[in-house]
């Protein structure tokens, strides 16, 4: 059991719960999930591609494990907005939530969580980001002024960001936050990139970080799930 002081979180794109065996399984995407050990999970391609872009991960199944999915979803029974959804732990409460469009030539949008959790109040951001650099710079900018016009937080911002290199590259587009290091997660067999990733602000600490390969990620799913243990700065996490 982790401490009191310190919260996981974990991001995953679940590529419509089709694996590399070409096999929609999503029983095996939530086992995945479970084995995180994460008392929230970002999710991104959590729905199928045609409207009314239903769930590829079924709600009861997700509910039997003891996830809560949060509102984000619409009409047609989709779990989430463009693709992107959120589970918690029971022990974590929503607080406030919105979706977000996001420009480009793509459809994109984000999912913003303010949750009550262990640590205290945290806020939590999940996006599936555009193909071109171009967009994702312009898509993060949009994301950072909005957050400029919400009261000051603990701020994680998850997901695919589709940044094949460093992240620095995408610094001037979100000041204020700080990438983790997250090792490489794309493709699933063999990682060569990091595109999933976490960024926070400066009340967060990364305490410990990584990709989850066990079995049977590297086939679920052409990413791999990244997750990060946080903490507040100051806590005592011994």
């Amino acid at each position: 059991m982790r401490h009191a002081h310190r919260i996981r979180l974990a991001t995953y794109n679940l590529q419509k719960c089709v694996g590399l065996d070409m096999r929609r399984r999503p029983d095996r995407s939530l086992q995945v999930i479970n084995s995180l050990e994460a008392d929230v999970v970002v999710l991104q391609e959590a729905d199928k591609r045609l409207a009314p872009r239903p769930t590829a991960l079924p709600f009861d199944l997700i509910e039997t494990h003891g996830w809560r999915v949060l509102p984000f979803g619409q009409a047609g029974g989709s779990l989430g907005w463009h693709g992107n959804a959120m589970l918690v732990r029971p022990h974590i409460n929503l607080v406030d939530s919105l979706k977000i469009d996001l420009p480009g030539l793509e459809p994109r949008g984000a999912i913003l969580a303010e949750l009550a959790t262990p640590i205290g109040p945290l806020r939590v951001i999940g996006v599936h980001l555009g193909l071109l650099r171009r967009f994702r710079l312009i898509q993060l900018s949009a994301i950072t002024r909005l957050l400029r016009q919400r009261p000051d937080m603990p701020t994680v911002l998850a997901g695919d960001f589709n940044e094949w290199g460093p992240k620095r590259a995408l610094d001037a587009a979100t000041p204020g936050l700080d990438f983790v290091d997250i090792p490489h997660s794309f493709p699933a067999p063999r990682p060569v990139a990091a595109l999933d990733a976490f960024a926070i602000n400066a009340p967060l600490k990364a305490l410990e970080y990584g990709v989850h390969s066990a079995r049977p990620a590297a086939i679920a799913s052409d990413h791999l799930p990244a997750w990060v243990d946080l903490t507040l700065k100051g806590a005592d996490t011994l």
